[in-house]
């Protein structure tokens, strides 16, 4: 099987993202971003999906940085994926600390978020990655009161339900087929 990649520029006049993902990569990343928790929080989704990942996150202030970078690597994940059948559905739970967290997500090109986050800051993130990556993701808070503890909890666990979503399969998991807009 040929590794799924896509590689994109989001240049904006208040950001510049640059982004290449290998989905089916060893967990690598190179981050360059000045907003150091979004840096840890990127390396943090690419170990735990297994994803290989470059990224260079620049711009004019912490909302718009962070909004972009998840509008970019949510496009380019969707593109990484392709067409081909990929197990599609996953969930995870995971512990860090006090804090416990559910990600289920569902590739069906449906995009729709619902995710408990502490931060405004990466709720939005997380809303935007999904929009942008057409899919459907719930983020449950189940306990914790550190709020880097929740975030980052979210962020690994949405990586191992990627990882997990994003297996090839032989056929399409679906009763409809294959769903063709013209």
């Amino acid at each position: 099987m040929t590794d799924r990649k896509a590689k994109l520029e989001r240049s904006t006049r208040e950001t510049k993202i640059e982004v290449e993902v290998n989905i089916d990569g060893s967990g690598k990343f190179d981050v360059d971003c000045d907003i150091q928790f979004l840096k840890h929080m990127c390396e943090t989704f690419a170990r735990y999906a297994n994803f290989d990942l470059k990224l260079s996150a620049s711009g004019d202030n912490d909302h718009h940085v962070i909004e972009d970078t998840a509008i970019a690597l949510g496009t380019a994940v969707k593109q990484a994926i392709g067409d081909k059948p990929v197990e599609r559905t996953a969930s995870c739970i995971l512990p860090m600390d006090d804090a416990l967290v559910m990600v289920s997500l569902d590739l069906v090109d449906r995009p729709y978020c619902d995710a408990d986050c502490p931060d405004v800051n990466y709720a939005h993130f997380f809303r935007s990655f999904a929009m942008s990556a057409g899919i459907t993701l719930h983020i449950v808070e189940i306990r914790g009161f550190d709020q880097h503890h929740i975030v980052e909890a979210s962020f690994k666990a949405l990586g191992k339900s990627l990882y997990a979503a994003t297996r090839s399969r032989d056929k399409l998991l679906s009763t409809k087929d294959a769903v063709k807009v013209n």
